[in-house]
């Protein structure tokens, strides 16, 4: 069916509107210059449930999303909302929350769990600076195959064996909060609860070295291997701050 032109306009001005939204936008901290609007986002974490289209009352925010994906924020205006996420391309209701989206919050729409268990969490996201000279960082744990798990930062130049723990025994569905850590350079590991870390040969995940810039905030997720064969987790990460500088 062909659109009318009372609906052409309607879309013309919503997206004009949007346009300006995103002017006085400039990344995740714009937040704090403009207090009058709410920014979210989603991260598709469930290992097996078929791409999803997100919508926010009957507005889609998110379209497509698959295993590991994480969107950019979507501004939109404070409220109180039904966020659903549907099967892609239908408008099958796979999951949905109701959650108040207030001015000047930053949210995270994170969609986990097996299919035959799809959950659909909202998240609070920092949209302001950590300490001078450190960085948060949140864990989400949605890895549905893997056990209870400790977590290492190691900084660069460092063995394993010499760092304590950042955290202990995170298990599927923890969510941290955010931990400040001096700014620099890590690799993270994760290793099965209680396994001795003279050696990275039973890691669930041993990553690459990253550096973490002083006052940004990031929020790092845990998710299943794409294939059920293969042993361990993958690491998705999330840029929730930076300085604007």
């Amino acid at each position: 069916m062909l659109p009318t032109r009372f609906q052409l306009v309607q879309a013309s001005v919503r997206l004009a509107a949007a346009m300006a939204i995103l002017a006085t936008l400039t990344g995740c901290q714009a937040m704090v210059g403009n207090p009058s609007t709410a920014q979210v986002r989603v991260v598709d974490a469930s290992p097996d449930a078929p791409s999803i289209d997100l919508y926010q009352d009957s507005d889609g925010i998110a379209y497509n999303l698959g295993f590991g994906a994480i969107s950019s924020y979507v501004p939109t205006v404070p409220g109180t909302y039904t966020i659903s996420a549907a099967t892609a391309g239908t408008h099958q209701v796979l999951s949905f929350v109701k959650p108040t989206l207030a001015a000047a919050g930053q949210y995270t729409i994170l969609i986990g769990d097996t299919a035959g268990n799809l959950q659909q969490l909202t998240l609070k996201d920092q949209n302001q600076p950590a300490p001078a000279g450190e960085t948060s960082l949140r864990f989400l744990d949605e890895a549905t195959r893997s056990g209870p798990v400790d977590v290492y930062l190691v900084p660069s130049g460092h063995a394993l064996v010499t760092v304590n723990p950042l955290l202990t025994n995170v298990s599927f569905g923890a969510n941290t909060g955010y931990q400040n850590i001096p700014s620099g350079t890590y690799s993270l590991v994760v290793l099965p609860v209680g396994a001795n870390p003279a050696s990275t040969a039973a890691a669930s995940y041993t990553g690459a070295k990253v550096t973490y810039p002083g006052t940004a905030a990031r929020t790092l997720i845990f998710i299943d291997q794409p294939l059920a064969s293969m042993p361990g987790i993958q690491v998705i990460t999330a840029d929730d701050y930076d300085n604007p500088a």
